[in-house]
């Protein structure tokens, strides 16, 4: 634990099995939950990530202040440049550019939501080239519901990952939001399939809600 952050060893299993990689985009990163066991993983890899919340960003910050090879950007990733308003959680990690939806809260209690707040997003090309991902490199995202319209952000760039690696719902817990089918329906019009399925959480009936998905090029 460094800063009262704990790297988040559940994606322990999903990335143990890769042998090298050269560059992690960590879209959704929080306070570095992820890249702090990314790194452990990959100690060489270079960590660029996004966070649209200045105070997890800040706390990043703090945390990988001496790691010349890892950088986070306050901004969020989506299909176009604009101000977007995101809807702010009791837990941070779970803020959305969605609205909450009252099955949201009654999954992970806590997540209510506290306040909204103005960011910038735009496509991750206005911040990277493709001549400047490092392969092979891994595409994550985190983003409580925005995943596609993350993803269509990331659409220019897609060619340059070799896995991608994000947290898909399998139920509506923010509103208007895409599933599971719909990303990987997606990202197979892109070459990508699925390799794996990590940290399924159930309901109290043994209903699916959610998990994380790790895609691989055809």
């Amino acid at each position: 634990m460094r800063h009262f952050v704990a790297p988040a060893i559940e994606h322990g299993p999903a990335l143990r099995h890769i042998g090298v990689i050269c560059m992690i985009v960590d879209i959704g990163a929080n306070r570095g939950q992820f890249a702090l066991v990314a790194r452990h993983y990959f100690p060489k890899a270079r960590i660029i990530s996004f966070e649209p919340l200045p105070i997890p960003a800040l706390k990043y910050s703090n945390i990988f202040m001496a790691d010349e090879r890892a950088e986070i950007n306050t901004v969020g990733i989506g299909p176009i440049r604009k101000i977007e308003s995101i809807h702010i959680s009791a837990s941070d990690d779970s803020s959305s550019f969605l609205s909450i939806t009252v099955m949201q809260r009654k999954m992970f209690p806590g997540t209510e939501e506290i306040g909204t707040m103005d960011v910038q997003i735009a496509p991750l090309s206005d911040f990277l080239n493709a001549d400047k991902i490092e392969q092979p490199a891994m595409l994550k995202l985190d983003v409580q519901g925005y995943e596609l319209e993350a993803l269509k952000g990331c659409q220019k760039l897609l060619k340059c990952f070799d896995w991608i690696y994000v947290e898909c719902s399998f139920i509506e817990l923010y509103e208007n939001q895409s599933l599971a089918h719909d990303v990987i329906a997606w990202l197979q019009q892109f070459g990508f399939r699925v390799m794996g399925i990590y940290n399924i959480y159930y309901d109290n009936a043994g209903k699916s809600i959610q998990a994380d998905i790790m895609f691989t090029k055809l």
